[in-house]
């Protein structure tokens, strides 16, 4: 056969050749192919073997006429950021049993851009979408959750109704970062945030900052609060940072909201002379690959993108079924200690 005739006949092959040839129903194929609910594993395995024995791939047109094209979207802030092939392995875990697939797109941290990729997906057809930390607004992403079925991680909106959230307990995370510098003698505590942008109201990066200062006036050290806001871009970033810790009376110890600019400070008090953790303690967030690479050795938040990939996925799928009240997830955060954070109590 030569690959015309072979292409040809692919094509040919339909839901029904796959019923036919399994010995079953085609609504039952039709069950196999969504994933859904009761399919025994005996049937499960008839119709995966015809499908693999006729090479038969669902046409996504034809899926999309019907009203479904088992594939979903996931929005990227920034594909830069280490902590976010996790999530993604958290999506592709749940997705791999089924015949959904992810479609991954990258915002960039700007609306627009963001925007204009969920318009696509939509008309794409895509049966639902999971965005990580975008910056839109609540009523933006409300008014595209009335097209298609939508899950928010890394997005703190507790009064959202129209789409689902799923997030690590930010607030509590920043907690356990000062927490553990108290418990070592610390007491000139500062955080190190990021940068003004759109979204900041329901941002990972404003919980972590509540957290931090509540937790900061719960140890009777108000006074002693400093919140230093990075600039977003490079090397502005750098030389902030740098600024920061090259002061005469630096902190003894710093929370960075991401292992991304905490490891930028280790980098940059390496080269300073800074002993971390005799000069400066370093606790980041996260628990990237990264962080606990031997040289770098970085005490880190724990929030384990993993789960929350798996998390958003689930809730999804629970959406895209029929489920029509709002969920609202949060994960527990760990504190992960290594090199960068002392383990006595500081003299």
């Amino acid at each position: 056969m030569n690959s015309d005739e072979s292409t040809a006949t692919r094509e040919r092959i339909t839901i029904r050749t796959v019923a036919a040839h399994a010995g079953v129903s085609v609504a039952a194929v039709s069950k196999v192919l969504r994933n859904a609910y009761g399919v025994s594993e005996a049937l499960r395995g008839r119709v995966e073997a015809s499908i693999d024995t006729l090479n038969y791939r669902p046409s996504r047109t034809a899926r999309g006429l019907r009203g479904s094209t088992f594939t979903i979207g996931l929005l990227l802030v920034d594909i830069r950021n280490p902590f976010l092939p996790e999530v993604i392995d958290g999506v592709n875990g749940v997705l791999a049993p089924s015949h959904y697939r992810a479609m991954i797109g990258v915002g960039e941290a700007r609306t627009q851009l963001e925007t204009s990729l969920i318009e696509s997906m939509i008309d794409y057809k895509m049966d639902g979408l999971i965005l990580v930390a975008p910056r839109l607004p609540s009523d933006v992403i409300a008014r595209f959750a009335q097209q298609i079925p939508i899950v928010a991680v890394g997005y703190h909106d507790p009064t959202a109704e129209l789409f689902d959230t799923v997030n690590c307990d930010d607030q509590r995370g920043a907690a356990l970062a000062v927490e553990a510098f108290l418990e070592r003698g610390y007491r000139r505590i500062s955080m190190l945030t990021f940068g003004a942008r759109d979204g900041h109201r329901v941002s990972v990066v404003r919980q972590r900052e509540i957290g931090y200062r509540r937790t900061m006036e719960a140890a009777g050290l108000a006074s002693d609060i400093e919140i230093h806001s990075v600039p977003v871009l490079s090397p502005d970033r750098e030389d902030s940072i740098r600024a920061f810790i090259s002061r005469p009376h630096r902190p003894e110890a710093v929370f960075c909201w991401s292992d991304l600019d905490a490891v930028t400070l280790l980098n940059l008090a390496a080269e300073m002379n800074i002993r971390v953790p005799e000069d400066l303690a370093v606790i980041g967030y996260d628990n990237s690959p990264v962080a606990g690479l031997s040289l770098i050795n970085l005490s880190s938040i724990d929030q384990s993108g993993r789960a929350l990939g798996v998390i958003a996925t689930e809730t999804l799928m629970s959406r895209i079924k029929g489920r029509q009240e709002p969920v609202a997830r949060t994960t527990p955060p760990r504190l992960i200690a290594r090199r960068s954070l002392s383990h006595a109590e500081k003299s």
